[in-house]
């Protein structure tokens, strides 16, 4: 019985021992884009590097949804949490994604580059040639289309270019809620490259098409290779202590009991609770 489970097995690994040789592509075409990447020193969590957070991003938005940023922050000045839907751990989403809050890491086939986060399920970028599909399921990361090029003609990539459509959302920049048209049809397109002067430096210049702004709006975000890598877990969902009910948030106080978040906060509606505590 034994030798005919050992046999088993090794006539159904025959068939992908034969198939394995026809994966195997060549590695030193392609950027060395391996270890794991952090934000750039300096770089902030603000949509745009080189700008502070909130009102001094100074983006080009449409007079109706800076009006809606503008509301967003002050509510979160009153205590709220605005349009920062991620408190209620919501994906991040693309273009936020971007920002990489935790470290990433990419691993690059001919077909597909997968972008690893610790907070998020991995994004994958399609080079394989395909197009976009009317019919396919929406999602925060939208989907990703991607195409390498050989920019200084060295018969090595060393550009990514990527094209993201197919969004759900709320989505949003930034926590201070700048936000994206709730269309949900933006367009992101992305140029990923290593910098010429220093390989531990990645460069992906990153331009959103949304009806929510008055032009494209283009930013770099940069990020570095960490060479002492220590991966942690990360989930949202672990003592979080936001509460979102109907459209107010709350937070669960260290012992345990429901406490607003504003001054003046009105407790949520308990119509469907029949006994009271006296």
């Amino acid at each position: 019985m034994f030798r005919s489970t050992l046999n088993a097995i090794a006539l159904g690994a025959a068939p992908t021992m034969m198939i394995a040789p026809a994966f195997a592509f060549d590695e030193s075409k392609y950027p060395e884009f391996n270890g794991q990447w952090r934000r750039a020193p300096g770089a902030g969590i603000s949509w745009d590097e080189t700008k502070p957070r909130g009102l001094a991003q100074k983006p080009p938005l449409t007079p109706e949804y800076q009006a809606i940023w503008e509301a967003s922050i002050a509510d979160q000045a009153a205590g709220g949490q605005g349009l920062d839907t991620r408190v209620t751990c919501i994906s991040n989403g693309m273009p936020r994604m971007a920002t990489i809050i935790r470290p990433i890491e990419f691993f690059i086939y001919p077909w597909i580059t997968l972008v690893v986060y610790e907070n998020n399920i991995p994004r994958r970028i399609y080079t394989d040639g395909r197009q976009f599909q009317k019919d396919e399921e929406p999602s925060y990361a939208g989907t990703s289309i991607g195409k390498w090029l050989d920019a200084q003609g060295t018969g090595r990539y060393d550009v990514l270019e990527v094209e993201t459509r197919n969004f759900k959302g709320p989505r949003n920049y930034e926590d201070s809620g700048l936000p994206l048209h709730f269309d949900n049809q933006s367009v992101v397109k992305e140029r990923l490259f290593l910098d010429k002067d220093n390989k531990d430096i990645l460069h992906n210049e990153v331009t959103t098409y949304d009806h929510a702004l008055t032009r494209p709006w283009t930013v770099m975000k940069n990020y570095q290779r960490v060479h002492n890598v220590e991966w942690h877990e990360d989930l949202c969902s672990e003592n979080n202590t936001h509460v979102q009910i109907g459209k107010e948030g709350y937070f669960i106080s260290g012992d345990g009991y429901l406490m607003p978040t504003k001054k003046g906060q009105a407790p949520p509606d308990l119509r469907y609770f029949t006994e009271r505590r006296k």
